[in-house]
């Protein structure tokens, strides 16, 4: 089979014990290896043996409140992924910071350095937060409506691409013989002054070998879509079916294309959460195993988070009470309540049916088949229009992760759909995005 020119991205989804909101119970996971680093540098080298594109570590700056029930600790992602890079060098390295709670500069600072420290591996998820329990951790009385957190992390952007591009590519000299160290005149003070920052700069990294980090970003909503349409490089989506997928895929590339953006320079990577046995029957009991260890106090505060309604009052084996679901509420414009609704209205399920369904992987497609049936969705996702790869999120680890890398990828690789080996180094090589010039640089060149 001849190679096609587009080729599929694949991140592994790193979440502690895997995607299965009761993997941690799984017989086969290591639930007491979550706060063991070697245990993620073993999950990462073998994502980099398998040519992936990148691992990728969620993370929120609040302990959600079913952490009784839950695998919910975690190690903070840059300090993560810098252990990570200490152990590989090729994988590209993605971790979630939010613009709600944290200062542009000093989150320049950390992922220009990852990006240095890894030569060029590091990507940065962009989030608003929409955990409301995280405003008491810094200060704050309440939690930033969701309108307010965009247009805070429009700004936020803003500055940190200044900050980052603030080091012109040759500004570094380190000449012994001429006592230079750096070319002050291609080293900028940003001096951004705006509603919500005041920024001098510059940073005090120079340019990093991507020129700056690779700008991921996973919101769905109105406000979500608008930002990634104009700002990210690749994005992280839920979506259930084909149909659903085909549509954000084809809005997100129109409104980029609207706005002078090259829409094959967008990656769009749902998730994916296989559940992969020999047979379909043999998958299936797989999925029902695990689903067994489901405890429903622990489904149900999750899925207040999602609706913003407690709904441990109502029977589990009875009608889903949409009645009691408020559309029009601050909740309403999120997009996984959007999702959760949708399957609402599209199966009519039980309470218990939906939280089955919401505790396989929080919204993201679940698939329970055969190592052929797996590739064939994944493949006709990515011929139809849905996406562009997707991120792997195995419901159990480490299991889970290694049944996909000896079942699927082979298949995928015989069809001529995924990479045998790296094309290049840095994250940008591995998605095919260019490597931005520091505007900076541009504006000298323009007025030259």
């Amino acid at each position: 089979m001849s190679k096609p020119e587009r080729q599929l991205a694949l991140n592994l989804f790193i979440y502690p014990g895997g995607h299965h909101e009761a993997a941690w119970r799984y017989r086969e996971s290591e639930p007491r290896r979550v706060l063991d680093i070697s245990y993620y540098q073993e999950l990462a080298r073998r994502a980099e043996a398998a040519k992936f594109d990148a691992i990728f570590f969620a993370d929120g700056p609040s302990l959600p409140e079913n952490v009784r029930y839950s695998s919910r600790v975690r190690f903070e992602p840059v300090t993560w992924l810098t252990a990570i890079a200490a152990v590989t060098s090729r994988i590209g390295l993605i971790g979630t910071a939010s613009t709600t709670y944290n200062e542009p500069y000093n989150l320049a600072r950390l992922f220009a350095s990852l990006d240095h420290i890894s030569n060029g591996r590091a990507g940065w998820n962009i989030v608003t937060t929409s955990d409301a329990g995280a405003a008491q951790n810094f200060g704050l009385p309440e939690h930033p409506p969701h309108g307010d957190r965009y247009d805070k992390a429009r700004e936020f952007l803003d500055v940190v691409t200044k900050l980052w591009d603030s080091w012109e590519d040759d500004a570094l000299v380190a000449d012994p013989a001429s006592g230079v160290f750096a070319d002050g005149d291609k080293v900028h003070r940003i001096d951004h002054v705006g509603k919500h920052y005041r920024v001098r700069g510059p940073l005090n990294v120079s340019r990093s070998p991507q020129g700056r980090p690779v700008y991921v970003q996973a919101g769905s909503s109105e406000d979500g879509r608008s930002f990634a349409a104009r700002h990210a490089e690749a994005i992280f989506t839920a979506h259930q079916t084909l149909a659903s997928a085909q549509a954000f895929y084809a809005d997100i590339k129109t409104r980029a294309g609207a706005l002078g953006r090259r829409p094959e320079h967008i990656r769009i990577l749902p998730g994916i959460s296989p559940f992969i046995g020999s047979t379909q029957a043999e998958a299936d009991r797989l999925e029902e195993e695990i689903d067994a260890l489901i405890q429903p106090a622990a489904s149900l505060e999750q899925l207040k988070r999602m609706l913003g309604v407690d709904l441990s009052g109502y029977d589990l084996d009875g009608p889903f009470p949409r009645h009691v679901i408020d559309r029009q509420g601050p909740n309403g414009v999120a997009s996984r309540f959007q999702l959760v609704m949708d399957i609402v209205d599209r199966e009519a399920p039980t309470l218990r049916g939906l939280i089955k369904r919401l505790a396989g992987a929080r919204g993201h497609w679940v698939l329970a088949g055969t190592p052929d049936r797996i590739a064939d969705a994944i493949q006709t996702w990515f011929e139809s229009g849905a996406a562009d790869g997707f991120n792997v999120m195995p419901p159990w680890l480490t299991g889970g992760f290694d049944i996909f890398v000896a079942e699927v990828v082979p298949i995928l690789r015989k069809r001529g759909l995924f990479r045998a080996e790296y094309a290049g180094t840095t994250l940008r090589d591995h998605y095919g995005l260019p490597r931005p010039e520091s505007g900076y640089a541009v504006a000298r060149r323009r007025s030259a």
